[in-house]
C-alpha cells in the first residue's frame, strides 16, 4: 500500500470518530501533549479540533503536535487535525494486498 492509499484508509476511518482534544486560547501546553500521547496510544487515530481563538494557524499547530508527541499528521482540514501513531502508519504503508 502506498502512502497515498494509507492516508485514504486513515481518512476513511477518521470519518467515524469525533474530535477528542481541543486546542484553544491556552495554546499548546505540556498537559495537552501528554493527553494526546495517551489518546494516540489507546486509540491509534485521533482528531484534534483547533478552536477559532487559538493563537496559531492550524497547520503550524499540527506540526508542533506531531513533533512533540511523536505522531504522524494524516491530514489537516479546516480546523481539524487527524493524528496517528507511527506504528499504524508504517504498518499500513508496508501492507501488501
Amino acid at each position: 500500500m502506498t502512502e497515498r492509499e494509507a492516508k485514504k484508509e486513515l481518512m476513511r476511518r477518521a470519518l467515524e470518530i469525533e474530535p477528542t482534544v481541543h486546542v484553544g486560547k491556552d495554546g499548546l501546553k505540556d498537559s495537552l501533549y501528554e493527553e494526546i500521547k495517551m489518546q494516540i496510544k489507546k486509540n491509534r487515530l485521533i482528531k484534534v479540533k483547533v478552536l477559532a481563538n487559538a493563537e496559531s494557524e492550524t497547520k503550524d499547530i499540527a506540526d508542533d503536535l506531531a513533533e512533540a508527541t511523536g505522531a504522524i499528521v494524516v491530514d489537516v482540514r479546516g480546523s481539524v487535525v487527524i493524528l496517528t501513531d507511527k506504528r499504524t502508519w508504517t504498518s499500513l504503508c508496508q501492507k501488501k494486498f
